[in-house]
């Protein structure tokens, strides 16, 4: 029993040991990604006529990035209803892309490159045109 249990507790800890490693080595990539990803935000609310301090606040920004890319920022509830949050979540890139004039392909490089095209949509010329491409 004890050899069993002895077993065991190595192999916890080289578990263990892997995980630290692990995230020691991640850790730092995904902390820039994620401070790219804000300092895209901030800029992209600048362009839209928001307040670029509104990507900072949790859920307020979901709110906003709605209001920008969908023209009602309550449809960010969507978010709440699984399966729902999903679908949305797709609608609101394409969304997004053409708020700002870009077309269907800028809107999968949004879907399954975000930060990279948020930076692109952040430092680039596009200019904001309205809630859904619609002019304001």
């Amino acid at each position: 029993m004890t050899n069993s249990l002895d077993a065991y507790n190595a192999t916890v800890t080289q578990s263990t040991e892997q995980l630290q490693e692990q995230l020691q080595s991640t850790a730092p990539a995904t902390i820039i990604v994620f401070v790219l990803s804000i300092v895209a935000m901030w800029l992209i609310f600048k362009k839209a006529g928001q307040g670029g301090w509104k990507a900072l606040i949790p859920i307020y920004n979901i709110y906003t990035l709605c209001k920008i890319a969908d023209g009602n920022g309550w449809k960010f509830l969507l978010f709440l209803i699984p399966i729902v949050n999903i679908i949305y979540g797709i609608m609101l890139t394409f969304r997004l892309a053409k708020s700002f004039g870009k077309g269907i392909a800028f809107g999968f490089g949004l879907l399954f490159l975000n930060t990279i095209f948020m930076l692109i949509l952040a430092f680039g010329g596009a200019q904001y045109v309205g809630p859904k491409g619609q002019p304001r």
